[in-house]
């Protein structure tokens, strides 16, 4: 490690005209604190407001100021993992630009850091300003990964965290397009801990996942790490026709042996509209894993840049 350490701090922005003044303000703030070389690269995800106008406008005031602008909105997870691929830091620091997570925390990061850990994940011990069903399904689906997964994935954490240099040179390798970062960092391995804080409210503007979003979220995590899905339409297919044949004999045998007569057409119909919902439930699960291998086999790049600012070397405008 060299002796003067440089700090790069990945902060990926989408629509956040409202907040971005008092982002770059507090993350200034916190990086100037520390007396050490540091970039701060902000990645334009394809905005439509003026958001890249005040980009334009703080990186002509400051030259630690780094942006990158995607030709379109390539999505969160791409966008960090371009910040990642434009980094030079030491340590690289991943944070969103809505202030729910505290840029205040940075130094300690830094500090467990220096104690020799790869990983420094923020987490959550409070969520501030979220609805129940919100904190409820969140807490449920990190649970739920724990559980599908063999990957020790950290519950109640987010995208907030320190890594090493090792760490961002490994996650370059990982050429996947669904992407899951923080599942990712765990699945590589190295030391790590975590830091914890209380989640605080949106600064300003609106949420940029919404209910259709966080459902891809949570399907790309689940099947970027786990099978179990596919297993569980295994065993269900192969647990109903169990049963199915076993119904089956039940009325085989009143038909010739007893007096009983067979239910009817409602019957038969609610039973028919319930396997064949199943089989269209387990054919879904299997179109998820088949979709992910159809991207991945069209190899097209992960993103592509429209222009970068403020790089020591003006790298060319590309994809990965």
């Amino acid at each position: 490690m060299s002796e003067a350490t440089k700090f790069s701090i990945v902060v990926p922005v989408f629509n956040e005209e409202k907040v971005l003044p008092e982002t770059y303000r507090r993350l200034h703030e916190v990086m100037e604190g520390l007396n050490e070389p540091y970039e701060i690269i902000f990645v334009n995800d394809g905005s439509s407001d003026r958001t890249m106008f005040i980009l334009d406008n703080i990186c002509e005031q400051d030259r630690h100021i780094r942006i990158i602008d995607f030709a379109k909105n390539f999505g969160h997870q791409t966008a960090i993992t371009a910040g990642m691929d434009y980094a030079d830091g030491d340590a690289v620091v991943v944070i969103d630009a809505d202030l729910q997570d505290p840029p205040e925390l940075i130094p300690q990061m830094i500090d467990r850091w220096r104690e020799g850990y790869d990983v420094v994940y923020g987490k959550r011990k409070e969520r501030k300003g979220e609805t129940l069903f919100k904190r409820f399904s969140a807490a449920l689906f990190y649970r739920l990964m724990r559980k599908m997964t063999d990957v020790d994935i950290p519950v109640d954490t987010g995208d907030f965290r320190l890594i090493d240099r090792r760490v961002c040179d490994a996650l370059k390798s990982i050429k996947e397009r669904n992407r899951y970062i923080r599942g990712i960092i765990s699945w590589l391995g190295f030391r790590q801990i975590g830091v914890e804080f209380s989640r605080e409210e949106r600064f300003a503007g609106e949420t940029k996942y919404p209910m259709k979003k966080m459902l891809k979220f949570a399907f790309d995590a689940i099947t970027s790490f786990s099978f179990k899905p596919l297993k569980l339409s295994s065993y269900l297919g192969m647990s109903l026709s169990f049963f199915s044949f076993v119904y089956l004999m039940v009325v085989v045998y009143q038909k010739f042996f007893t007096d009983r007569t067979v239910a009817g057409w409602a019957s038969s119909m609610v039973i028919s509209l319930f396997f064949n919902g199943i089989v269209l439930m387990m054919l879904g699960i299997a179109g998820e894993y088949i979709g992910r291998i159809y991207d991945e086999t069209k190899g097209r790049p992960l993103y592509v840049v429209r222009r970068v600012r403020n790089f020591a070397v003006e790298k060319d405008c590309r994809g990965r």
